[in-house]
């Protein structure tokens, strides 16, 4: 693999790590002595191909549309407009979102749960075939969730590292490009200096095998919501994350052009008295981006972590109000689906008007990467908080 810890050195001019190799070749410095050495670097059998997909989904005007909850929480959307946890729910759900007209107008990327990438529509038509058609690029969801983490502060790491290569591999035959691995940091447990090394490791190397195997990796360190901190706290917090997760990355061979990150806004904590305007937060947020990521990262790709359809936009648009190094965008999974859920109510008459809903959002959400937003026209459901204490995938 591209990112192996195991390192082989060759007996005669090439060091091998992974599979990527570094031909030295020497000089000696006729003033000082001392040899010189250079290295030419071999890149991995995708990087062309990474750097492309990533580039294809950060591109001007559309983000991702995440609907890669696993079918527990699926469940949990279903039930909340009185539908049974059934797959044939589950599909007709998922039919409705990666069938609308026009998505990928604003959507360049879906990640999609293990379960809807191997389906098709109730026509036997693949969905990622559906997406594909839209030039919407079909990604996966690839780990294995949250477990405690024994020996820390009641904190969480995230599982699924066995077994990622080979799975990696049979999810780009079924026509996936990239992958995400979301693993959570929480403020008020601390966090302890095992949970953040454990998160950006498992990060890292999660990137890494994505990367051997063809498929983008979307880093995903979730800062949850939860707590009274203050932004400041966030940003703290955020800024020594960010700086575990890109010194392992840069450990394990990853290729900063062929990843995109998913990072949570740098806000203040749910339960905070003050609540923190659009350009406090951008200010925040661009601070620590700035910071912390190299502008080698083609795109920037939020989260929305249980704000409100409309502030998750209004945040974005503040962000893009002056250029920035890398394409800001979203993958939104709550801030784009809670009007369509509400809409459709799982009835078939409705589709086409949830499909709509899904439109509206998406398009908020192009005008906010671009900077032109503007909510005068948001519906009340529209500026509901969706924060959950405790939320999980």
């Amino acid at each position: 693999m591209a990112s192996a810890g195991l390192v082989k050195l060759n007996s005669s001019s090439s060091q091998w790590i992974g599979q990527r190799s570094f031909t030295q070749r020497h000089e000696l410095s006729p003033r000082s002595g001392f040899r010189r050495v250079a290295f030419s670097i071999r890149a991995g059998a995708y990087t062309s191909e990474l750097v492309q997909t990533a580039k294809s989904i950060a591109s001007p005007g559309r983000g991702i549309l995440a609907i890669d909850e696993s079918n527990a929480t699926c469940g949990k959307r279903l039930a909340s407009i009185g539908l049974e946890n059934t797959e044939s729910n589950r599909q007709a759900y998922r039919q409705l979102l990666l069938t609308t007209p026009g998505l990928g107008e604003y959507i360049s990327g879906a990640i999609l749960f293990e379960e809807t990438l191997y389906q098709s529509t109730t026509d036997g038509k693949k969905f990622v075939d559906c997406l594909c058609e839209e030039k919407i690029v079909p990604g996966i969801k690839v780990d294995k969730g949250l477990v405690p983490l024994p020996g820390s502060n009641n904190e969480s790491w995230c599982q699924g590292l066995d077994g990622l290569a080979s799975r990696s591999a049979e999810y780009y035959k079924q026509g996936a490009r990239f992958a995400k691995w979301r693993t959570v940091v929480s403020i008020p447990c601390g966090p302890s200096a095992l949970a953040v090394k454990e998160a950006a490791w498992g990060l890292a190397r999660y990137a890494a095998i994505s990367q051997d195997n063809g498929l983008v990796p979307i880093v995903e360190p979730e800062i949850l919501l939860d707590g009274d901190h203050s932004i400041e706290r966030t940003l703290e917090v955020a800024e020594q994350v960010w700086s575990e997760v890109f010194y392992y990355l840069a450990q394990n061979n990853v290729v900063f052009e062929g990843i995109l990150l998913k990072p949570s806004m740098v806000t203040p904590g749910a339960e905070h008295k003050e609540k923190a305007s659009p350009e406090t937060i951008s200010k925040y947020t661009l601070t620590m981006l700035k910071r912390r990521v190299p502008p080698a990262v083609p795109g920037i790709m939020f989260l929305s972590g249980g704000q409100s359809e409309m502030e998750a936009t209004l945040n974005l648009n503040a962000m893009n109000k002056s250029p920035n190094p890398w394409h800001v965008s979203f993958s939104y999974a709550r801030a784009l689906q809670n009007s369509v859920l509400k809409t459709w109510q799982g009835h078939p008459e409705n589709v086409e008007a949830a499909q709509k809903a899904l439109l509206m959002r998406a398009k908020a959400n192009s005008l906010a990467q671009l900077g032109r937003y503007s909510a005068q026209e948001e519906s009340e459901e529209a500026k509901k908080g969706m924060f959950v204490k405790g939320y999980t995938y």
